[in-house]
């Protein structure tokens, strides 16, 4: 920009009141579920990945959609 302002000197759209986010605390709920996420997906012991993988191709699945079904319903097929 020409005149040495920046993007953030822009004045805010039609509508926007410059308030405060609609959604409180979404920051700490999308914190917690980040990490939530990162447990669940974290690598298992090498027996029971290796158990994971033989059962998935079995059944003719990827090892990912496999636990991702046991993450989701806890059933093991």
């Amino acid at each position: 920009m020409p005149d040495g302002s920046t993007s953030f000197n822009h004045p805010a759209g039609i509508g926007h009141n410059g308030g405060p986010p609609l959604n409180p605390g979404a920051s700490w709920r999308q914190f917690c579920w980040k990490k939530a996420h990162a447990r669940a997906w974290k690598t298992p012991p090498r027996e029971i990945a290796l158990a994971r993988l033989k059962r998935a191709e079995e059944l003719g699945m990827s090892y990912k959609e496999y636990t991702a079904i046991i993450l989701d319903t806890g059933v093991h097929l």
